[in-house]
Order: C-alpha cells, then structure tokens, then sequence
C-alpha cells in the first residue's frame, strides 16, 4: 500500500468525521431537550388526575404538546442515527476504495449525501420541535402588564 494514498484517504475521511461530531453534538442537545421534557410531562401526569375544569382542560393541552415534542425528537434521533451510520460506511468505503483498488467512488457518493440529506431532515424536525415550544412559552399579555409605563 502506497503511503501518500492513505494519507490522503485519511484526509478525504476527515470531512465525514467531523461530520459525526456534529452529529454527537446535536444529538446531545436533543437528548439535554428530552430528559427536561420528561420531567415536565412526569409533572403534568401527576396533576392530570388532581385536576378539572378549565384547570384540567390545559394540563390536557400541555400533555399533548410535550407528547407532540417528544415524538418529533423521536423521529431527529432516528434521523441521526441513521446520519451517523451512513457517515460511517462513507468512510469504511473510502479505506475499502484505497486498499481494495475498487472505484466506489458513486457508492460513496451516495452514502455521504443520504448522511446529509438525512442530518437536514434531523435539523428540520429539531426546527420544528424549538418553534413548537416557544409557541407554548408564549407570555399571555395581562402578565405584561402593556398599560403600565415603566
């Protein structure tokens, strides 16, 4: 094996493992993003039974939205995952193309673009699980108390 061509494999692989990191990073956000989701739905569960009326009526509507962010951070992590795993046979195929001699050039492709393709959909469902809730954190306008100049 020729020691500049694995060098530059080395270095053609070094794009889809930074790559990973960003993947590592963002699922460690999604996860930090889960566990307090958790806690809160664990929260609105117990006061579920405790509660009625109008009362009970947003404890409702709170349970279904934490249910709603849980499932879109679900499906991120899949996508993620699924991103991580394409990133890695990107680079399995790339040592395999260099020491096999075997032009993978179109299956590397493929994978690496599936890997990106994949990490913008894992970004889209994060997008839409942060727009949900700050739509939910939105501060009702008596507690602004707007007439007052302060």
């Amino acid at each position: 094996m020729d020691k500049p061509l694995i060098v530059q494999t080395i270095q053609l692989a070094l794009t889809p493992v930074f790559m990973l990191v960003a993947i590592g990073n963002i699922m460690n956000i999604l996860s930090s993003r889960l566990a307090r989701i958790v806690d809160r739905s664990r929260v609105l569960q117990t006061m579920h039974p405790e509660t009625s009326g109008p009362e009970h009526d947003a404890v409702v509507r709170e349970i279904r939205l934490v249910a709603r962010r849980i499932h879109l951070i679900g499906r991120a992590f899949l996508l993620l995952v699924t991103a991580g795993l394409c990133v890695g046979v990107t680079v399995v195929l790339l040592f395999v193309e260099d020491m096999a001699g075997v032009d993978l050039k179109p299956l590397v492709s493929i994978t690496f673009v599936a890997s990106l393709a994949l990490l913008i959909g894992a970004l889209l469902l994060f997008l839409r699980e942060t727009r949900e809730a700050t739509a939910a954190l939105r501060i009702p306008e008596t507690y602004l108390e707007l007439e007052r100049k302060l």
